[in-house]
C-alpha cells in the first residue's frame, strides 16, 4: 500500500504521541498499518446545494474503510451564491474557492493523508477542491453531491430570479411571486440547469478527475451512493498504483473538458475556473484556448438557461457519457487520457451505449449553435479579454448607448425603476476580482433584464462575472477591470458599444484621443478594504483573464 505520506506521521517510537493523538479519536493499532484518505466534506446546512453532503461524506468513509484504507472526515466551507446573490455577502463567493482550496491543502499537508477525496456541490465547491488536490498532488477524486430536481411545475432557482424581474415590470402579482418562490426549491442538490455548478461538475469528469456518471445523478438517489461507494473503492488502486492529479490533468484532458463544456453550453464561469484549475497543476490553458477549441466544437444540448431542460432530464437519459462517446468518436476528444478509474477516457466510454429517444442532446448535424457560445471578445474596451456567452438567439452582435454604474446595486435599481431602454447597454464596474473585490455574479440585474421583456433589446457589459443561469446579450470578465484603470472605468453615458460576436470584438465607439484623455483624469472612486479576507484578496488575486488565482 501507498503510505508516503502517513509512515512519516504514525510508523516508529518516536511517533507514539501522534497516534496517541489519533486513538483517541477511533484509530486501531491496524489502522495504523493503512493509507490514510483525507475526505474533504463541504457539507453545510447553509445551502441546499450542500446539505446532504456530510451524509455522502460518511458513505465514502465507510468505503474507503471497507477497501482496506483508513478514511478521516474533516470539513471545509461553502457559502451560497443563490442566498447571497445581489448582496454585499456575494463578494465572498468567488473568494471562498480560495479558502476551499487552501483549508483542504491545509489540513491534508499538516495531517499526511496519503490521498484525498473531495465532495462538492455549489459550484466554486469543485474548483476549489480541484485546485486544493491539484496542489497536493496526492492520489485524489472528486466527488459531485448532484443536482437537484425541478419543481412540479418545472421551476427553479433561476425561474424565481427572472419572475422577480417580471414582478417590478408589473406583469405578476406578488402572491404569484410568493407562490413560485414556495415551489421552486426543494430539498438537496446543486441548481437544476446547465449552470455552474452542474457544468463545473461535467467538466471534472471530461478532465477525469471524478467518475464516469459522477456528474449528471440527481443528488437524492442510489446512483448518488452507489458513485460515493466506488470513489471509496478507487481511491484504493490510485494510491496502489500512483497515480496523481498531475498524471490526469494534463493539457489534452482540459482540452476535452473545454469541448464538453461548449457541447453542453455551459456556463461563463467554467472559463474562469478551467484556467484556475490548470494553473494550480502547472498547465499552461489560456482564454484563446477556448476559441480554438470553440471552432470545432458544437453546442448540441438543449439545456436551460437558454433550453428547455434540466441535468436530472439528461441523466435519466444517460447522462454525459453517451455525449462524450460522441465526441471522442468525431474526434473532439482526446481518449487517451488516463482517468481516476485508472483507465483512459477511451477505455472509460468503450461499453457506454447511445442515447435512447433523446431530445436533449443534438445531433452533429443538427447542433445548436455551429460553434461555442463563450465567445473571447477583445478590442478597445477589453485590451486583455472578455468573456460572452452568446448563443445566437439574441443575435451575434448589438451596437448601443452605455449605461454606466459603479456598482450592482446602482444598476439594478435602474432596472427595477424601468429607467432602462431598449437599445442601452448597462454597464456594471468596479465589480472585477479586485475592485469589488470579489468578482460578484450579475444574475440580478440580467434576471430583472429578462423579466422585463428586455433580453433581445438591452446588452449588459461588466468586468464582474455572471452566474450559470444568467442569459441575454452579456459580457463579463472584461479585462482590464474598472479598479486596474481599465477602459470599462471611463465610459459616460451615451457612450456607443458594440458587441460583435462574430469577429470577437467589444469596442467603445470613441476615438484613442478621447479615451487617452479619459484615463489621464481617471481616479479610482472606491476605496478598497482594508482588513480581513477580502483586503488579501484584493492584494493577491490576479486578472480574470488569468483564472483570478492568489497563487
Amino acid at each position: 500500500m501507498n503510505r508516503k505520506y502517513s509512515k512519516d506521521l504514525v510508523d516508529g517510537p518516536n511517533q507514539s504521541a501522534s497516534r496517541s493523538m489519533l486513538r483517541g479519536v477511533g484509530f486501531t493499532s491496524e489502522d495504523f498499518k493503512k493509507p490514510l484518505v483525507g475526505i474533504a466534506s463541504t457539507g453545510a446546512k447553509v445551502t441546499p446545494c450542500n446539505m446532504h453532503i456530510n451524509e455522502l461524506a460518511e458513505v465514502i468513509e465507510t468505503a474507503v474503510n471497507s477497501a482496506d484504507g483508513k478514511g478521516v472526515l474533516f470539513n471545509t466551507i461553502t457559502v451560497s451564491d443563490g442566498i447571497s446573490m445581489g448582496t454585499q455577502g456575494m463578494k465572498y463567493s468567488l473568494v471562498s474557492r480560495e479558502v476551499i482550496a487552501d483549508s483542504i491543502e491545509t489540513v491534508v499537508g499538516c495531517l499526511g493523508y496519503d490521498g484525498v477525496i473531495s465532495i462538492g456541490g455549489c459550484d466554486k465547491n469543485m474548483p476549489g477542491c480541484i485546485i486544493g488536490m491539484a496542489r497536493l498532488n496526492r492520489p485524489s477524486i472528486f466527488v459531485y453531491g448532484g443536482s437537484i430536481k425541478p419543481s412540479s411545475e418545472n421551476t427553479d432557482y433561476v425561474t424565481v430570479c427572472e419572475k422577480t424581474g417580471e414582478f417590478s415590470k408589473g406583469d405578476l402579482p406578488e402572491h404569484e411571486l410568493i407562490h413560485v418562490e414556495k415551489i421552486s426549491v426543494k430539498g438537496p442538490g446543486s441548481c437544476g440547469g446547465m449552470y455552474t455548478a452542474n457544468t463545473m461538475a461535467s467538466a471534472v469528469e471530461a478532465l477525469g478527475m471524478s467518475l464516469p456518471g459522477s456528474s449528471s445523478q440527481d443528488a437524492v438517489s442510489s446512483d448518488k451512493k452507489s458513485d460515493c461507494r466506488d470513489a471509496g473503492k478507487a481511491i484504493l488502486n490510485l494510491l496502489n498504483h500512483d497515480i496523481k492529479p498531475s498524471d490526469i490533468m494534463t493539457k489534452e484532458a482540459f482540452e476535452n473538458a473545454i469541448a464538453v463544456v461548449i457541447a453542453l453550453g455551459g456556463s461563463t464561469n467554467a472559463v474562469l475556473h478551467i484556467i484556475a484549475m490548470a494553473d494550480a497543476i502547472g498547465v499552461k490553458i489560456c482564454l484563446d484556448d477556448f476559441t480554438r477549441i470553440g471552432k470545432k466544437t458544437h453546442v448540441l444540448a438543449d439545456l436551460k438557461p437558454f433550453g428547455k431542460h434540466f441535468m436530472s432530464e439528461l441523466n435519466a437519459t444517460g447522462g454525459i457519457q453517451p455525449l462524450m462517446k460522441m465526441m471522442l468518436e468525431k474526434g473532439i476528444l482526446n481518449g487517451d487520457c488516463i482517468t481516476v478509474t485508472g483507465k483512459t477516457l477511451g477505455e472509460n466510454l468503450e461499453n457506454v451505449k447511445p442515447y435512447k429517444n433523446n431530445d436533449i442532446i443534438r445531433a452533429f448535424g443538427n447542433p445548436i449553435k455551429e460553434n461555442s457560445h463563450l465567445r473571447i471578445l477583445y478590442g478597445n474596451l477589453a485590451k486583455d479579454g472578455a468573456v460572452a456567452k452568446i448563443t445566437g438567439k439574441e443575435g451575434t452582435s448589438f451596437t448601443g448607448s452605455a449605461r454606466g454604474f459603479n456598482s450592482e446595486e446602482e444598476g439594478v435599481e435602474a432596472i427595477l425603476s424601468k429607467d432602462i431602454k431598449a437599445g442601452d447597454v448597462v454597464v456594471i464596474r468596479y465589480e472585477g476580482p479586485k475592485g469589488g473585490p470579489g468578482m460578484r455574479e450579475m444574475l440580478k440585474p440580467t434576471s430583472a433584464i429578462m423579466g422585463q421583456g428586455l433580453g433581445n433589446e438591452v446588452a449588459f457589459i461588466t468586468d464582474g462575472r455572471f452566474s450559470g443561469g444568467t442569459h441575454g446579450f452579456v459580457v463579463g470578465h472584461i479585462t482590464p477591470e474598472a479598479a486596474d484603470g481599465g477602459v470599462i472605468a471611463i465610459i459616460e453615458d451615451g457612450d456607443g458599444i458594440t458587441i460583435d460576436a462574430d469577429n470577437d470584438q467589444l469596442t467603445l465607439n470613441i476615438n484613442d484621443d478621447e479615451i487617452n484623455s479619459r484615463l489621464a483624469l481617471w481616479k479610482n472612486p472606491k476605496t478598497p478594504p482594508s482588513k480581513g479576507v477580502l483586503s488579501k484578496y484584493a492584494k493577491s488575486v490576479k486578472s480574470a483573464s488569468l483564472g483570478a488565482v492568489t497563487d
